[in-house]
């Protein structure tokens, strides 16, 4: 019949560690690190409405991720993804829209300036070089006449809204707006480019110039063309066309474009959510697999942990405890026929077959620890403090009652994974150090660990910065607090001593 290793009668142990005084536990925990701070900041994975489980003070740097990775990135949903494709849809539309109207305005405008350009040179040819005479060129008012009647009856008309004739030195020699007439302006670098080069020039204006001083609109189209008088001098004709076809014309063209462009979008919508539904949901049921396969290859190692546990302690910690036995009864006989230096030798082996029970007990804790499971947290948290206390290492354990603790498994599994990976620690680096244990309930959602020591502290940013092989215990609590309702926090310095705290909140800190 199997026997629990930590309380086989036939294995020699030693007395287990007493739990200490909770005001044992604050004087300590004041000493090394200085009374608590009031909140200054919440954390997440932490009941932020209890001002008992919310602890941010000068020194604590957090470990691992709050929340774990499943709560940094949740799994989409296909209803999410159709939501955030539908909102794709939407930018695209906006984007296409907006440079949808640059692009049909530009065109329009394009357009417009091609159309007057071919307007002016019919204009120029069939209307304005025949009403032409030098007498314009002098300022003769009776030529200015004649011209302004040519102008109104066959070029002010619709989209025509003014005329000019300019003189080579850039004086005005007739405008419809009879006050620019006799004017002299600067020509602009269009208008001594038709007159250079004869050509047609046009485009779209701002009417920003002197000129332009009686315009009501703020913008046209504006067109350049040398005309010739009968004596071969040459005048340059103006005139400008409404904005507004070129605004006309590029409504049309949005519209049509903008038509063509959302019948597309709704088509590829409509063809790729099929598809995207489908993908989702296979990724849902790959991920939904590869969680059931993470937990049952955890649910594979503690069952193998508890299978070699038990194994070893049916095997060889029996088999030694038996021959601890018969060596000590062998050092006996020896020692009674008087053979003494026998008696020294089998004492000696006696003494180092029960070491090797001693750290075969320690490896059964740490592999499967059997007190976890049958008498709870308490009772493997005292345990750990047996079998990790030495001369040099004083381990004390305050905790509340079990019943009053009443954590769950996985609450209690992870209580003892840090409190381990933590006296391991002290026990490596601490130095001569007293470490205290402490595991209380701050509220009916949540529970603290502490474990406290005195010893001689490390600087946290340095080791933290350092590669993750060479601190492998600091990153491996930091991993097994990454789950949900979890938050472990570290302060330490150089002389100092070390503090490990680990917040339960929500269901993981709930009373059971």
């Amino acid at each position: 019949m199997a026997t629990d290793p930590t309380t086989d009668p036939a294995i020699p142990e030693e007395s287990p560690a007493a739990p200490a005084a909770a005001g044992d536990v604050s004087v300590l925990a004041d000493e090394l690190l200085g009374p608590a701070q009031p909140a200054v900041s919440t954390t997440e994975g932490v009941d932020a409405s209890d001002p008992e489980t919310v602890v941010s003070t000068p020194g604590w740097v957090t470990m691992g991720e709050p929340g774990g990775p499943q709560h940094r990135r949740p799994l989409l949903g296909p209803r999410r993804v159709l939501m955030m494709l539908a909102a794709g849809v939407v930018g695209a539309l906006v984007v296409v829209g907006v440079l949808g109207t640059l692009a049909a305005r530009q065109l329009a405008e394009r357009e417009a300036v091609n159309d007057a350009a071919t307007m002016a040179g019919v204009l120029a040819k069939a209307v304005v070089q025949p009403s032409l005479t030098d007498g314009l060129l002098t300022g003769d008012p009776a030529s200015i006449e004649a011209f302004d009647r040519v102008a109104k009856d066959q070029l002010l008309i619709d989209p025509i809204m003014r005329v000019k004739l300019w003189s080579e030195t850039g004086k005005v020699l007739y405008a419809d707006e009879s006050q620019l007439i006799g004017q002299t302006f600067p020509l602009s670098d269009e208008q001594l480019s038709a007159l250079q080069r004869h050509e047609t020039v046009a485009d779209v204006s701002n009417l920003d110039a002197s000129e332009n001083a009686f315009e009501s609109d703020a913008r046209a189209v504006e067109v350049y063309r040398p005309v010739w008088t009968p004596s071969r001098q040459i005048a340059l004709f103006e005139f400008y066309t409404s904005y507004d076809a070129v605004g006309d014309r590029t409504t049309q063209l949005w519209r049509g474009f903008a038509g063509v462009t959302a019948s597309s979008l709704v088509l590829l919508v409509v063809i790729v959510v099929p598809f995207v539904w489908a993908l989702v949901r296979r990724l849902r049921r790959a991920e939904e697999q590869r969680i059931q396969l993470l937990q049952r290859a955890v649910d594979a190692s503690a069952d193998e942990r508890r299978r070699i546990a038990a194994s070893l302690h049916d095997g060889p910690v029996q088999e030694l405890a038996a021959t601890s036995f018969t060596v000590a009864g062998a050092s006996a006989t020896a020692s009674v026929h008087g053979q003494g230096a026998l008696s020294r030798d089998l004492d000696a082996a006696a003494v180092a077959v029960r070491s090797s029970i001693r750290s075969l007990r320690t490896l059964l804790v740490d592999i499967y620890p059997p007190s976890l499971a049958r008498s709870g947290i308490v009772a493997a948290l005292l345990d750990l403090a047996q079998t990790t206390r030495r001369d040099d290492l004083v381990v004390r354990v305050d905790a509340a009652d079990e019943d009053d603790l009443a954590l769950s498994a996985d609450a209690q599994r992870l209580v003892h994974r840090v409190a381990q990976e933590c006296l391991r620690n002290a026990a490596k680096h601490a130095g001569p150090a007293t470490v205290v244990v402490s595991l209380h309930r701050g509220g009916p959602s949540s529970a603290t660990l502490d474990v406290v020591d005195d010893g001689v502290g490390f600087d946290v940013a340095q080791v933290l910065q350092a590669p993750r092989e060479g601190h492998l215990g600091l990153h491996l609590l930091g991993d097994a607090a990454s789950v949900p309702g979890a938050l472990l926090q570290l302060s330490s310095a150089p002389g100092r001593g070390t503090r490990w705290r680990l917040l339960l909140s929500g269901e993981l800190g709930a009373a059971s």
